[in-house]
């Protein structure tokens, strides 16, 4: 299999931008990566993929990329007749952007490739509109049996499924997750905030976080309930934002300055998955995706030095920790609790502060924790650097059916020495 790179890696700040459009946005971000690169421009960018799951909620939808990029053709700064493919798979929307760009340059189609995720979910005008755009990632034509499989779990713990207008039903079901995982293994609240928290501290070391404070366990427990066991704090905030990388061949990396080539990060392995009804305990499809990733690049769980994962919340954190391997399944809470996911323990976990913390527009996030993952291996990353980073694990999962996610990424990355 050929050598993919990438050189280039961008995130804007995530928070909530009431004055900054889809447009602004972009630009944003395809001028950091530019910079990041090491390009003067974007010439040579033979193809692009575009991210973005709830644009047709401001009223463009069907060809989101092509109006997005139309200002920087115009004026010279994305090449012509460049083709751009539009994406949109829910959380891990940016995640199949970078799976399709690395695709093409893999199969030998394009030496230089880009891509994007964009996304504005702050209604600051109808707050309900937040809410209510999450429903597009959930099996809408049999939603019954959606709820159906909720409630069946519910009531095996002793617990009943519920959901309300201040929330969207994706807390609903990870807060049912997390009860059944209390049930089944022992798992405490504690533990979940106890995630949230460090967290919440890796956050204030990253200067493109959406919140940058400290929220201390005491703190998380003690917040507003969204879902039992999940509080305000263990939860992802509503924001907006961009991320992008460029994707390249060894042949276009050989090519390139010295300084551009110091920094290339290696791309060991993308894979995707996607979501079914599985049983109660049954390894989720991070799992399987996690699984094949360690098999195409050669490695273990035990070799990642730093991984992002989809923490939309806290609990979520515990659980792919088993499901990727780094501790046995029904261990997750011990685990994250002992600090072997903070700086300075055995696998750091969400070293931007996670989505908890980092924040979470939907159609960027695989890309965000890729930019992270960029700086960690690049030795950029600051007082949150991880010493020594050389293998680095990206999970991001998106939409919901049954019991799991309806699309997953797990992306595994290397700084060659």
């Amino acid at each position: 299999m050929r050598d993919i790179y990438i050189i280039g890696a961008a995130s804007t700040r995530f928070q909530k931008w009431p004055d900054k459009s889809f447009k602004d946005l972009t630009r944003e971000a395809y001028l950091e990566v530019l910079a990041d690169a090491g390009l003067d421009d974007g010439e040579e960018i033979d193809f692009a993929y575009f991210g973005n799951c709830a644009m047709h909620h401001w009223g463009q939808g069907f060809i989101r990329g092509q109006v997005c990029f139309l200002p920087l053709i115009q004026e010279g700064l994305f090449p012509e007749r460049t083709p751009i493919v539009n994406v949109e798979g829910a959380c891990a929307t940016a995640s199949m952007a970078l799976h399709g760009a690395w695709k093409d340059v893999l199969s030998g189609q394009s030496h230089l490739a880009l891509a994007m995720g964009v996304e504005k979910i702050f209604f600051p005008d109808d707050p309900a509109l937040t809410f209510s755009l999450f429903d597009d990632g959930l099996d809408n034509f049999d939603r019954q049996d959606l709820i159906k499989t909720y409630e069946d779990i519910a009531a095996k713990c002793g617990r009943s499924f519920l959901s309300g207008p201040d929330r969207t039903i994706f807390m609903d079901t990870y807060a049912m997750q997390a009860c059944y995982h209390m049930w089944r293994h022992g798992t405490t609240q504690r533990q979940i905030a106890a995630g949230a928290a460090k967290n919440h501290h890796h956050a204030t070391m990253n200067p493109k976080a959406q919140y940058q404070f400290e929220v201390p366990v005491e703190k998380v427990l003690g917040d507003r309930l969204i879902s039992y066991p999940l509080t305000r704090a263990m939860c992802a905030p509503i924001g907006d934002g961009a991320a992008a990388a460029l994707l390249c061949s060894a042949e276009f990396l050989s090519g390139l300055p010295p300084s551009t080539r110091a920094r290339a990060v290696k791309i060991k392995a993308s894979v995707l998955t996607s979501g079914k009804f599985r049983g109660y305990d049954e390894p989720s499809l991070s799992h399987v995706a996690a699984r094949r990733a360690y098999a195409m690049a050669g490695v273990e769980p035990g070799d990642i030095d730093v991984a992002e994962v989809h923490d939309a919340t806290s609990f979520c954190e515990i659980y792919q920790a088993e499901m990727l391997g780094f501790c046995p399944v029904g261990q997750g809470g011990p685990f994250v609790e002992s600090g072997a996911t903070a700086l300075g323990g055995g696998i750091p976990i969400n070293t931007s502060g996670g989505l908890v913390s980092k924040g979470h527009p939907i159609g960027a996030t695989g890309l965000s924790m890729i930019y992270e993952l960029c700086a960690q291996l690049r030795g950029e990353a600051g007082p949150r650097q991880v010493p020594g980073a050389r293998l680095a694990l990206q999970e991001n999962g998106g939409g919901v059916v049954s019991l799991e996610e309806a699309a997953c990424s797990v992306v595994i990355l290397e700084k060659d020495a």
